[in-house]
């Protein structure tokens, strides 16, 4: 593996801290990991953190404080950014910014992909997440996946089938059962979460949009939980969200659905947390619905017509990807459809209808990852930039 001596003393002379990563480049021929080659690629990493503030210590006497509701930001920027907005990367619930980084099994993950194609990336951990910290009778109860929620609903979805898809499941890299390598390496990485998805809501939100007042525009990418902040921060900076690429985002509109219980969720259809619609509403009681289809374990509620247009994301680009045989099978259509019924520009790509099968809840830490960042999500960005 060949550098630029040249390049080396540069980022020396700049102060810059080089880091070497890989990434993968397809051979000729089917574009899957099985077949390609490792590469490095020369990038800065630093970190710093946006939000938060002081409060009191209430176990110490006198002038004492704790910081709290912070967001970690890892900054990597390639050696040559090509690309003119960056990516903002926010992973799902129960995770952290790794998600991006490698896969459980080894492989580079995501940020080396789009590093390779000239994108500079900002990689968070929620607050009250990794090392966004919790605090101690600061911040609300938290809770944590056990094994077997993740191999029903993520890794070995075909073993427990709970949903009509779940057999088509095959990309996981490993059997995705507890005591396999690529599993146990997965697992670890949990994090305990915020059990309130308002809580959860309302700090990423105000962090994200911190963020994005620091660094100006920029690419959102969500993913699962995520996805509702991508739609709430852009809602509060338009200006400055010029793309959302949604990856399985938590849904459906306004009530849960595959895993019971069935509760009512998102009054704001995608959203714990107000956004802005047109005509305005004084409360969520304004917004008008109506169930227009209905199977096991599911109901799509939409607005009734005629729906109110989501005020600030209509001239925002969203590319919203649903995998083969994930849970978001089952629903994904509904909330594009809410999405659409209020004026938003989505391109829907079900990966199944591109030719790219097998792949579940997590595919980008899964076999094929590569290809679908590379023929999806790159030729979209492309197109739309």
């Amino acid at each position: 593996m060949k550098f630029s001596f040249l390049a080396l003393l540069c980022a020396a002379f700049l102060g810059v801290h080089p880091t070497f990563s890989g990434y993968i480049k397809s051979k000729t021929g089917p574009r899957d990991n099985s077949e390609t080659i490792f590469e490095g690629i020369l990038h800065s990493r630093s970190y710093f953190y946006v939000g938060g503030s002081y409060i009191p210590n209430s176990n110490e006497s006198g002038d004492s404080a704790i910081s709290t509701r912070q967001l970690y930001v890892e900054h990597l920027v390639p050696a040559k950014v090509t690309q003119k907005y960056p990516i903002v990367m926010i992973h799902g619930n129960g995770m952290t910014g790794t998600n991006f980084l490698n896969t459980p099994d080894g492989r580079p993950g995501w940020a080396d992909y789009f590093m390779s194609k000239g994108y500079e990336l900002y990689i968070v951990d929620q607050p009250s997440r990794g090392r966004s910290t919790w605090q101690q009778g600061v911040d609300g109860p938290q809770s944590t996946f056990d094994t077997l929620t993740i191999e029903q609903r993520f890794t070995a979805t075909r073993r427990f089938n709970l949903w009509p898809q779940a057999h088509l499941h095959t990309q996981w890299p490993g059997n995705g059962s507890r005591g396999d390598p690529t599993f146990d390496n997965f697992y670890v990485s949990m994090m305990p979460f915020l059990m309130s998805n308002v809580e959860a809501s309302v700090r990423m939100h105000n962090a994200g949009v911190e963020l994005l007042d620091k660094i100006g525009p920029a690419i959102i990418l969500t993913h699962s939980q995520s996805g509702q902040y991508g739609w709430s921060i852009a809602d509060a900076r338009s200006l400055l969200v010029k793309a959302i690429v949604t990856i399985e985002p938590m849904g459906p509109p306004f009530i849960n659905a595959v895993f019971p219980p069935l509760l009512a969720a998102r009054p704001y259809g995608l959203t714990e947390i107000p956004v802005a619609f047109t005509p305005p509403i004084q409360s969520v009681s304004d917004i008008s619905t109506v169930a227009v289809a209905s199977t096991p374990n599911f109901t799509c509620i939409q607005q009734s017509a005629p729906a109110r247009k989501l005020a600030n994301l209509g001239k925002i680009p969203v590319l919203f990807i649903t995998s083969e045989s994930g849970y978001h099978t089952v629903y994904d259509e509904c909330s594009v459809d809410f999405l659409r019924q209020a004026g938003v520009q989505v391109n829907h790509v079900a990966l199944a209808d591109v030719g790219i099968f097998g792949n579940g809840h997590m595919m980008f830490m899964e076999k094929n990852s590569f290809q679908i960042v590379d023929e999806v999500i790159r030729p979209w960005l492309e197109n739309t930039f």
